[in-house]
């Protein structure tokens, strides 16, 4: 059965979109290790076992991304974005969720001397009380961000950000400056936090910014100041324990302690996320708690 020439036609055509999409495909994806060489290098120079920094950065999972690292830096906090924790279906499922887990808020509070309505107000804004984790690859996400010292790969970031959503070119580049070095320190925090606990570096996910589990704890926080709080000899973000005493000791860390007045409270809960916005949100959350 012969083909027409109008088949023939049709035929290439699909064979040469395939091919184009193909090549770009290739073409965009990044060549394994390139972009990330120079921050492999420096986890070496650092004192990171070479052997063990090849293999996991020779992982498919693991590599340079634009997405997300692009949202960080044009993402800017507002207002609107905690109003719905106070609406009142947010408050019944922190009434649920403090009841369900009333041993180890109580036992964090006795503790810690921290009050439980704070940590619960936290969990709610932080992750929605543990349902909602983020989706970025954290290592990912770390490296992406250390390896900025390289211009080529900040200007592939600044392309990445949407037009409607570019900040300042200037803000920008001094976003970067600033967060290239914290970046680069955070991921070494993940790499000794992760080897630490005995997990898989390439399957943790988390925000943006690179913060983990279901209380957001960026990886200095979790190498130093994350707890046990389920007593089974590890220090798990993602279990609602060790989440619940590791926000408790956190706050404790950064000065909170008895008889605090409502503004040392409001400062201490500030070192935990640098906005207004986001502290006036839990005080009132935990206020409502306290009304139940």
């Amino acid at each position: 059965m012969s083909l027409s020439a109008k088949h023939l036609t049709t035929i290439f055509i699909a064979i040469l979109v395939l091919f184009i999409s193909v090549t770009v495909s290739a073409r965009e994806k990044p060549e394994k290790g390139d972009e990330l060489k120079t921050v492999i290098a420096r986890l070496v120079k650092d004192g990171f076992d070479k052997q063990k920094i090849d293999a996991l950065f020779a992982k498919k999972e693991i590599f340079f991304t634009t997405k997300g690292v692009s949202i960080f830096f044009s993402y800017f906090e507002s207002a609107p974005n905690y109003h719905q924790f106070l609406e009142k279906k947010s408050i019944d499922k922190a009434i649920k969720y403090a009841a369900e887990n009333k041993g180890t808020l109580e036992q964090a509070e006795k503790i810690y001397v921290i009050d439980k309505t704070v940590i619960t107000a936290i969990l709610l804004v932080e992750t929605r009380l543990g349902t909602y984790l983020g989706k970025y690859t954290t290592i990912n996400m770390l490296a992406s961000i250390a390896a900025l010292e390289d211009e080529a790969l900040k200007e592939r970031i600044w392309n990445d950000i949407p037009k409607k959503a570019k900040p300042k070119r200037q803000k920008f580049n001094s976003k970067v400056e600033k967060r290239k070095k914290w970046g680069y320190n955070e991921l070494k925090a993940f790499i000794k936090y992760t080897d630490r606990e005995n997990i898989a570096p390439e399957t943790v996910k988390g925000s943006f910014a690179g913060a983990i589990g279901i209380c957001q704890f960026m990886p200095s926080n979790a190498l130093k100041i994350a707890r046990d709080g389920n007593s089974d000899g590890k220090v798990d973000l993602f279990s609602h324990q060790d989440a619940i005493f590791s926000i408790a000791n956190y706050l404790k860390h950064h000065g909170w302690k008895p008889n605090l007045s409502r503004q040392q409270q409001y400062d201490v809960i500030y070192t935990y996320n640098h906005s207004n916005y986001y502290v006036d949100t839990i005080q009132k959350v935990s206020d409502k708690l306290k009304e139940k």
